[in-house]
């Protein structure tokens, strides 16, 4: 491909984004499977400056970005003053006027708790820099706790929750663990988002012996990292292999170009559990190509790709390169078969993709309609006007496995040692809740493909595929 046609590829790219964020705004609003706050760029540059004390809180401030209501204003600042009668009554009007904001429901339940004797745990997520995945997580987190003090709480005592904002920056989720470790009140953390972040901060929780469940970390270098860090969402070793699985035994493939990110620690795993699972299939990887290096080319990977002989393009990509995936998935105009991790499960990649990416297939955690035992796709819909993600099923997992544990014992080492017994088990968004000695959740992945359709409001959606692997 000349590079007069690279650059139209990627101007069309630029100006099918462009068109299209209007085309969601409403989708973004109303559905919490991927919605996304505004002022975006504001709060990253405000957030990296901020003091640990300022990243925390229990409904004293407001952490999520987008336009305040009145009514919401008032009600945290009632919280903030103990006047929680009027904090109830402000932060019921604000849930009201937009139905799926999670961090309004968590401060109106906290509200409630009032002075009441409570069990405290706060989430760790990046609202600065990933508002998206920041929102899913507390919307899994706040239908946790709204169900649990709606029913009378764990032996009458209720759940309160705090949340902290990390920025998926590994020596901010550092620093925000050694706060919540000095904090007694503190007895368990849900996240933090990324696997770096979770990587960094686990050693501090593993030393200060406070149980963290990450709902969205994948990296295998998780497993067996620490007593005190646990996930509810299956390794990559699981999507990997599903992947692998798929590609030669369904789609009849064998050779894949791999594109990765060196610097993701979970992009690194991914990828490398993908080389791995595809050799043991009998398939092999033509190339690998690195989406951080400067001189990246979509154009010219795809090209030379294809001159390999490969049939499949297997994209592990985190959220940081998702961009220069989608110029993959652009400049692949469907010549070959595309594969992606959890990460490629964005509004943004239908938004880009189009017609292009239709066939994609991507493995996630859960998907709320390959969910058929369950009563939480009912129940999450009800409450949140819209669907949800992965990322909310499998927090809503993580806080009720918190939520069994405190009822076992409710103290920082009793927590661990009810997570990691062999009789544990709780009901989750997506099945049974058991840990391993890993710390790893032994759980299946559902695969995806994005076909035509109305639910996303671009024209695309994710599906299941329904077919049994072989």
């Amino acid at each position: 491909m000349s590079q007069k046609n690279e650059i139209k590829i990627l101007v069309l790219s630029l100006l099918l984004t462009t068109g299209l964020a209007g085309g969601g705004i409403w989708w973004f609003i109303h559905s919490s499977g991927f919605n996304v706050g505004s002022n975006t760029t504001s709060n990253q540059t405000n957030n990296s400056n901020k003091s640990i004390s300022e990243r925390i809180s229990f409904g004293d401030k407001s952490l999520t970005p987008g336009e305040i209501s009145s009514a919401r204003k008032d009600g945290i600042e009632a919280l903030a003053n103990k006047n929680y009668d009027k904090a109830i009554t402000d932060l019921t009007a604000s849930l009201k006027l937009k139905p799926n904001d999670p961090e309004a429901l968590i401060y109106l339940n906290n509200a409630r708790i009032g002075n009441s004797k409570s069990y405290t745990i706060v989430a760790s997520v990046p609202i600065g820099n990933d508002p998206n995945a920041a929102l899913e997580i507390l919307r899994g987190i706040a239908q946790a706790q709204n169900e649990i003090n709606v029913a009378g709480g764990m032996k009458g005592v209720l759940l309160k929750v705090g949340i902290a904002n990390d920025d998926d920056k590994p020596e901010i989720s550092q620093q925000i663990a050694a706060n919540l470790v000095k904090n007694s009140e503190v007895l368990g953390v849900v996240g933090p988002n990324t696997s770096d972040a979770t990587l960094a901060a686990g050693a501090v929780y593993n030393s200060g012996e406070l149980v963290a469940i990450s709902p969205t970390s994948t990296s295998v270098k998780l497993s067996n990292f620490s007593r005190y860090v646990l996930r509810t969402v299956p390794s990559d070793f699981m999507a990997a292999r599903t992947l692998a699985n798929y590609m030669v035994k369904t789609l009849q493939k064998k050779k894949a170009v791999v594109f990765f990110n060196s610097q993701s620690n979970y992009s690194q795993s991914l990828k490398s559990e993908f080389v791995s699972s595809l050799a043991l299939e009998g398939g092999q990887i033509s190339s690998e190509v690195d989406l951080s290096q400067g001189n990246f080319s979509a154009a010219k990977s795809v090209e030379r790709a294809i001159q390999e002989g490969a049939e499949v393009l297997m994209l592990a990509a985190n959220t940081e390169t998702l961009d220069k995936t989608l110029q993959v998935v652009q400049v692949n105009q469907k010549r070959l078969t595309l594969l992606g991790g959890d990460d490629v499960y964005s509004l943004k990649t239908l938004e880009v993709g189009r017609e292009l990416a239709t066939g994609m297939v991507v493995a996630v955690p859960w998907h709320i309609d390959g969910e058929t035992k369950s009563d939480f796709p009912q129940k999450s819909r009800k409450l949140w006007s819209g669907d949800v993600s992965w990322r909310t099923a499998l927090a809503y997992d993580a806080t009720k496995a918190f939520m069994a544990a405190l009822e076992i014992n409710p103290t920082r080492s009793g927590i661990q040692q009810a997570l990691v017994s062999s009789d544990f088990a709780a009901s989750g968004a997506s099945g049974a809740i058991r840990f391993l000695q890993s710390g790893d959740r032994n759980a299946p992945v559902q695969l995806v493909k994005i076909v035509p359709g109305n639910r996303s409001r671009t024209g695309y959606d994710f599906e299941p595929i329904r077919d049994k692997l072989k």
